[in-house]
C-alpha cells in the first residue's frame, strides 16, 4: 500500500520512500555485522545524494565508475571511495586520484601505466585489478560481464608471469539481480582461477549484482560465503558493492494519463516515457509493476501504455484495470528508484521527472529537485 497520495505529487515524478529505504539499509547493516563484509553504494545504480546523509549511517562508502561519480561520492557521501572503469584517461586519473582511495584497473597495462603516479609520496591510494573468472551466471547477454569476448576484467592466463608487487586487491563483478547461490559458484570459480594470487593481497571486491534486499534472497548463504572465504584467506577484507539492493522496492514513478486513443484497442498516452524515464523497460527488457493494474485480460479493461516521445516503440507495456482509465488519472509504477534517475535522458526535449521523497509515515511529499528548460539546453551547447 502506498504511504502517500499520488494526487499530492508532481507529475511525472520519482518518489522515494525513506521508510522503505531504511528497511533495506538495516538489512545491509546486519549483513555487514554478521559476515564482516564492507558494503559500498554503487552510484551507477542509485545516486540520489539528498539521501546520502541517511545511507552513510549504514554503509562504509561508495563505488564510482569514473571521475564525476568519484567526486560525488567524496563530496556528498564521505567514507571510502572506490573507483573502477574499463579504461581511464590520464586527465581523468588526475581527478579520480584526488577523490578515490581505492582504484581498480581493468587491465595490467592500465595498472602499470598509472602505478608510479599512484604510489608517489602522499598518495595513499590502494590499487586493485578487476579479473574475469570466466564463469557466466547472467542469462541476458547485454548484462553478462563474463560472456565470451567481454572487455571487462583480466583473464587468469594473462596474469601468468606478471609481477603483482604493489597490487593490493582483486575485484570481480559477474552478477546481475541474482541470489547468493550464484555468488557461491562464482567465488569457487574465482578461487580456482585466481586463488594463487590472493596470498599477498589486502582486499577482495566481490562486485555488485547481489539482490540482497529481495524478499527471497538467501542472506544466510551470503553471510556464510563471505565468512568462510575470509577464514580460508586469513581474514582478507571483502567488499560488496550493490547499487540496486540499496534502493530495491523503495521508489515509485508517478505519472498522468494525458490522452486515450484507439488503434486495435485503447492506447493511453502518459506524461512519462519508457525510453527517456525508464530505459531498462526497453533495454532489459521488462514490464514494470503498476499499482492497481494486472496482466492483459486479467481485469475487464486492457490498455497499451505509451510515452510522449516520437519513438514508435516508446511503449511501457499492456495492463488491465478494473475500471476504464480516464484522462487526468494518476498512475504509479513501482520499484523505480534504481537505474532510473541515473539513466534518464532529455530525448525529444522531454523534461526529466521531478525527484521527491516521502517519510513513509506522514505521507508528506518533499520535492528535492524539479527540472526545466535550462537542464535541457545546457546539455547541448
Amino acid at each position: 500500500m502506498l504511504s502517500f497520495d499520488p494526487e499530492n505529487s508532481p507529475s511525472p515524478a520519482y518518489v522515494v520512500d525513506e521508510t522503505l529505504l531504511k528497511r533495506n539499509l538495516e538489512l545491509l547493516r546486519q549483513v555487514q555485522e554478521a559476515s564482516g563484509a564492507r558494503i559500498l553504494l554503487a552510484l551507477k545504480g542509485f545516486a540520489l545524494w539528498d539521501l546520502f546523509p541517511l545511507i552513510s549511517q549504514y554503509l562504509v562508502g561508495t563505488t564510482a565508475s569514473g571521475q564525476d561519480e568519484a567526486r560525488l561520492g567524496a563530496e556528498k557521501f564521505g567514507g571510502e571511495v572506490h573507483a573502477y572503469s574499463p579504461a581511464f584517461t590520464a586527465d581523468e586519473m588526475k581527478v579520480v586520484a584526488r577523490y578515490a582511495d581505492h582504484i581498480s584497473f581493468n587491465s595490467v597495462h592500465q595498472w602499470q601505466s598509472f602505478r608510479d603516479q599512484l604510489t608517489a609520496p602522499g598518495s595513499p591510494i590502494s590499487m586493485g585489478l578487476r579479473v574475469n573468472p570466466e564463469h557466466s551466471e547472467v542469462e541476458v547477454p547485454l548484462y553478462d560481464p563474463c560472456a565470451p569476448g567481454s572487455r571487462l576484467g583480466v583473464l587468469a592466463r594473462h596474469l601468468e608471469g606478471v609481477d603483482l608487487a604493489g597490487l593490493d586487491g582483486l575485484h570481480f563483478h559477474t552478477l546481475c539481480e541474482q541470489n547468493s547461490d550464484t555468488l557461491e559458484r562464482t567465488v569457487a570459480a574465482f578461487e580456482k582461477n585466481f586463488g594463487a594470487y590472493l596470498k599477498d593481497r589486502r582486499w577482495v571486491n566481490f562486485g555488485g549484482g547481489h539482490h540482497i534486499t529481495r524478499a527471497d534472497y538467501d542472506v544466510e548463504r551470503l553471510v556464510r560465503i563471505v565468512r568462510t572465504f575470509r577464514e580460508r584467506h586469513d581474514g582478507l577484507p571483502v567488499y560488496l558493492e550493490p547499487g540496486e539492493a540499496i534502493a530495491l522496492k523503495t521508489g515509485y514513478l508517478v505519472c498522468t494519463v494525458l490522452d486515450i486513443v484507439e488503434n486495435h484497442g485503447p492506447v493511453a498516452i502518459l506524461d512519462t516515457s519508457a525510453t527517456a524515464h525508464m530505459p531498462d523497460v526497453l533495454e532489459m527488457p521488462y514490464r514494470p509493476e503498476l499499482i492497481g493494474a494486472g496482466l492483459p485480460g486479467e481485469f475487464p479493461h486492457t490498455y497499451r501504455l505509451g510515452g510522449l516521445t516520437c519513438l514508435a516503440g516508446d511503449v511501457i507495456g499492456e495492463y488491465s484495470f478494473p475500471q476504464p482509465l480516464a484522462r487526468g488519472q494518476r498512475l504509479v509504477f513501482t520499484d523505480m528508484a534504481h537505474y532510473t534517475m541515473v539513466k534518464t535522458t532529455t530525448f525529444n526535449g522531454m523534461r526529466l521527472p521531478s525527484i521527491c521523497t516521502t517519510d513513509g509515515k506522514t505521507g508528506k511529499i518533499r520535492t528535492v529537485r524539479s527540472f526545466g528548460y535550462e537542464d535541457y539546453a545546457t546539455r547541448l551547447s
